[in-house]
């Protein structure tokens, strides 16, 4: 399979959501509490690349972009323009939300202390509190219906990252957060000047906040900090960024591949030649304290505290370009790429539905 820049990809699709949003906005006015509806089967449905592995019965034509597993044991699956499938462990059911189009795009899925799951999608901030969905979206006081970035903190305040910017939500009424007005020189190209693709609270209590081309915003108490390429960050077209279980903080961009910074220094695992691939995200710490990353057309990676493993298609991937990670209640990991989902065990790499047998 030839390589696909995402990047290049996401800004099409991100037009095209855009303008889809607008318009289901125009026709339907005010949104309601929306009802959940499922479906268990689609079958003939067309996808995008060859499923190589499983495609959840047909529902996915192009890939699964983020992955859940819910406090009861439930999986959900957000979907790159098909919304949301749930696995509960016997069947699959592709969930419908009425006024929503079905093939919005889910890109965060988060669960509170009380069991709601949250999911950043194209078409707001919806909200599942185990009976009924509610969507949230500019006419709540979003900044912008096309959300990448979301982030519980200690509070119980939900941070959410737009394409227009962040917002805060306390449970009733959104704030806007307004992140300092200071770009950087020479931006390379992004997908939009606000865009928030990544938040995290550290355990020290501070907020970071991965910008597309604007590098890394740092918040605590009122005061910021600005990291970017002058100060130590490899791009400033930054992806995703983990905090492991030791304080690390692992950083994945677009042009400059994986960092890790200690708090003191950081350190470029790929221009010191110790991995491949510039374009690196979907960070992921398993439970054994291994953190697992992507890198774009060079598969997976593995961090044990000691060395890198890298997993490829020679290793059992569907494919090279992989867009999710996650790890289930069993120790299972699953991979979402172009070409459908994986699962390894710790042994092996395999299809997912022969560890996981929906389709029986």
């Amino acid at each position: 399979m030839k390589n696909i820049n995402l990047k290049t990809i996401i800004k099409a699709k991100i037009l095209l959501v855009i303008l889809f949003s607008f318009q289901i906005l125009v026709c339907t006015g005010q949104v309601k509490d929306k009802k959940v509806n499922t479906q268990t089967i689609i079958s003939n449905q067309n996808t995008t690349f060859p499923q190589i592995h499983t495609n959840l019965n047909g529902m996915v034509r192009e890939f699964v972009r983020t992955m859940h597993q819910d406090k009861k044991g439930n999986y959900w699956f957000g979907t790159n323009g098909d919304g949301i499938i749930r696995y509960n462990g016997k069947i699959l059911e592709k969930i419908t939300i009425a006024n929503i189009s079905p093939h919005f795009r889910v890109l965060e899925i988060i669960e509170d202390n009380v069991g709601n799951l949250w999911f950043g999608t194209s078409e707001g901030l919806i909200k599942y509190d185990g009976k009924e969905f509610k969507t949230f979206t500019r006419n709540e006081g979003l900044q912008d219906e096309e959300i990448w970035g979301l982030a519980i903190d200690r509070n119980g305040l939900i941070w959410v990252g737009s394409v227009d910017g962040v917002s805060h939500f306390d449970g009733e009424k959104f704030m806007p957060f307004s992140l300092p007005d200071s770009m950087v020189e020479n931006p390379k190209p992004m997908l939009s000047r606000k865009l928030v693709f990544k938040i995290i609270e550290d355990k020290n209590g501070t907020m970071w906040f991965a910008t597309d081309g604007n590098g890394i915003f740092k918040y605590k108490n009122g005061k910021f900090a600005h990291l970017t390429n002058k100060n130590g960050l490899t791009d400033n077209n930054t992806a995703d960024i983990l905090e492991d279980r030791l304080g690390n903080i692992w950083i994945g961009t677009f042009y400059g591949g994986v960092s890790k910074f200690d708090g003191q220094s950081y350190y470029n695992f790929t221009k010191d030649g110790i991995i491949e691939g510039d374009e690196s995200y979907n960070f992921y710490e398993d439970s054994r304290g291994n953190v697992w990353f992507t890198a774009e057309g060079y598969g997976v990676y593995r961090y044990n505290g000691k060395k890198f493993d890298q997993f490829t298609t020679e290793d059992g991937l569907t494919s090279n370009v992989v867009q999710s990670i996650f790890e289930d209640n069993k120790g299972q990991v699953w991979f979402g790429s172009w070409q459908g989902i994986s699962i390894y065990d710790g042994q092996t790499i395999m299809n997912a539905k022969d560890k996981e047998p929906w389709t029986n």
